[in-house]
């Protein structure tokens, strides 16, 4: 019924007709309780489906943090110690898939002298809601993780929510893993050659500019053969060069050849190591090639040599004959300048300090394009 100073009036009816009058009798129930109640009843079903929808967005929250977070997480009952969740991070960690994981015995993940360590400290939270962290090695991966765990309540029912992370030494052992890798890949892409061999001069292995070298078609061509087939000009060349590593463990820019499968031969130079580390010794050497500059020293237009270290550079290469005459120009070269110098760059008396005549010492001059040929240097 509308009520003009107030909420309308609920009212329930049953009827009774009379007769056969044509009137009817009305008993009206007042519904102003029941409506009450109705009206508190939505407004409490309406409250559950808001607390819903707020539960529903904390627990998406707390699963896309649980999902995403860089450290290692796991859910453990306080009561059985079994692991009820584990994020993606701690599954990579422990190398367990999550069927492997969920309902297994937390402390079972552990190495055997760290069982009772672990069940130690979880006690020691539970009692106390805090406790030093331990340190216990993984099983599956020889790991040692420190262990860190808070304790909370759902449903009445105690939690642990425990982080593992990688102990100090396990960290250096990763960085020092993937260094190492990061090395092996380096080796493998230098524009030099690179190769590993044994005592017995056979390759174990070889990188892709060493194959390149070779001529040959891949590492597996290679392994297993001696060096002597690719690198030399005769055998004389690996004797010397492994007979200096084995006696001052390193060689430096060994002048050599490479024989190429297919019968080229390139100029090189060969640094060598001994490695040691390791159940067998073995010798590392890297090869560059040195062609280009080989033309340049046999070509006949190269700068001459400025000392006798650069001479002897040239054993191998060229001829005793061609090392002779470069030894003659060399020292001629030499004491011209020093002549030039004590007399002031004045050329008459130079040539007299040599005992050469003017043309002489100008036909020298010219050859190995020594001062300025306009001025004679006399005032």
């Amino acid at each position: 019924h509308p009520s003009s100073n107030g909420p309308d009036v609920p009212v329930r009816y049953t009827t009774i007709k009379i007769g056969d009058t044509g009137r009817v009798i009305a008993v009206g129930r007042d519904l102003r309780a029941l409506a009450n109640l109705q009206q508190r009843l939505v407004e409490s079903q309406q409250n559950i489906e808001r607390e819903y929808l707020r539960l529903r967005h904390a627990e998406s929250r707390y699963r896309m943090l649980f999902q995403v977070a860089s450290e290692a997480v796991l859910i453990v009952d306080a009561g059985t110690m079994k692991v009820l969740e584990a994020n993606p991070v701690s599954l990579e960690l422990l190398s367990r898939s999550s069927k492997r994981m969920v309902g297994r015995s937390f402390p079972e993940l552990f190495a055997e002298k760290d069982v009772k360590a672990v069940e130690q400290y979880l006690a020691a939270v539970r009692l106390s809601g805090r406790a030093e962290d331990v340190t216990a090695t993984v099983v599956e991966v020889g790991s040692k993780f420190a262990v860190s765990a808070s304790l909370f309540r759902q449903d009445s029912v105690a939690h642990f929510l425990v982080r593992l992370e990688p102990s100090a030494s396990s960290r250096a052992v990763e960085s020092t893993s993937r260094g190492r890798s990061q090395l092996i890949d380096l080796v493998e892409k230098l524009p030099d050659g690179f190769a590993i061999i044994g005592l017995d001069r056979r390759i174990v292995s070889a990188n892709a500019a060493f194959i390149e070298l070779t001529q040959t078609a891949s590492e597996e061509q290679l392994k297993g053969e001696s060096l002597d087939r690719w690198i030399g000009r005769h055998t004389v060349d690996i004797n010397v060069l492994l007979n200096n590593v084995k006696e001052h463990g390193v060689v430096r820019n060994f002048a050599t050849v490479v024989r190429g499968e297919y019968g080229s031969t390139e100029d090189v130079e060969i640094s060598a190591v001994s490695l040691s580390s390791g159940e067998q010794p073995m010798v590392g050497l890297t090869v560059r090639n040195v062609s280009r500059r080989a033309q340049t020293i046999t070509n006949g237009h190269r700068p001459l040599p400025r000392s006798v270290e650069q001479l002897t550079e040239l054993v191998g290469r060229v001829s005793l004959k061609d090392l002779v005459r470069e030894s003659t120009d060399l020292i001629e070269k030499l004491c011209i300048e020093a002549a030039l110098e004590l007399t002031g760059d004045n050329r008459a008396s130079a040539a007299e300090m040599l005992g050469l005549s003017r043309q002489g010492l100008y036909s020298k001059l010219r050859r190995y394009g020594i001062g300025d040929l306009d001025n004679d240097g006399v005032n």
